[in-house]
């Protein structure tokens, strides 16, 4: 790993102690992570140094952190779906219902949480529809393409052309979800509840803030690794059928 050169996403594959550093900073390693730290700090003002000291820093040799990068396709597909996808099927309707609660007993005095409540609905709606292109097309498609790498046989050519174009697609949804919830913070002053909270509401701010930890780290596990990964296996196959003509 070579910090001054690597991308953030690529770092954070690497090594997914790094991403509470970038987040520390507020830099967003999923989303944007085709960027290299000294551009990130570029545009938030932010000592390049201090950052590659501290990774620098990380102790060496952590067994408690798993290697993503070197799972099987399939299995982090399935990992991903099992994981992160019932995290946001199982928390949506539970925060929807504690942001409800909030807005009628203290959106008088908290209008924000009106706004609040529209971003997650909107994000909620989303999300939902984008979880199920996943599972039924596009997932099913990296399966496929292992099963045929290990079988030795041929891939179908997809309905969508290349892997690329569903990829990008839902990269696209990411970065507006990441967009959405980067607005939540804002308005939630970093899931600070005020001084007059109750605890409903400080239940729900820290929700929120797992939520938006959560799918930093599923986001993260599809963007810089799954996906690129997925592209790289089709144009080997490609490759083959290239010199197999």
């Amino acid at each position: 790993m070579n910090t001054k050169t690597d991308f953030i996403g690529e770092i954070v594959a690497e090594d997914f102690r790094t991403a509470a550093i970038f987040k520390k900073y507020g830099i967003d390693f999923c989303c944007k992570g085709g960027r290299t730290i000294e551009e990130a700090c570029s545009s938030k003002k932010l000592d390049t140094e201090q950052i590659y000291e501290e990774i620098e820093n990380l102790p060496k040799n952590d067994n408690n952190s798993i290697d993503f990068k070197s799972w099987p396709l399939d299995l982090l597909a399935d990992y991903v779906e099992k994981t992160h996808h019932r995290y946001v099927e199982e928390k949506t309707p539970v925060i929807q219902a504690f942001l409800d609660k909030l807005c009628k007993v203290h959106g008088g005095s908290h209008p924000e949480l009106f706004d609040i409540k529209q971003l997650f609905d909107a994000s909620a709606q989303d999300l939902g529809a984008h979880l199920k292109k996943e599972e039924l097309i596009l997932f099913p498609f990296i399966k496929n393409m292992v099963k045929a790498q290990i079988d030795g046989s041929a891939i179908q050519q997809p309905a969508f052309g290349t892997v690329e174009n569903p990829v990008n697609m839902m990269k696209h949804e990411h970065t507006v979800e990441g967009e959405r919830l980067r607005k939540i913070a804002e308005l939630t002053d970093e899931y600070n509840p005020p001084a007059d909270a109750c605890n409903t509401y400080r239940v729900t701010f820290a929700m929120l803030q797992d939520f938006e930890n959560d799918l930093h780290k599923h986001i993260h596990l599809e963007n810089n690794i799954l996906f690129p990964k997925a592209i790289k296996l089709e144009k080997e196959f490609s490759e083959e059928n290239d010199n197999s003509n």
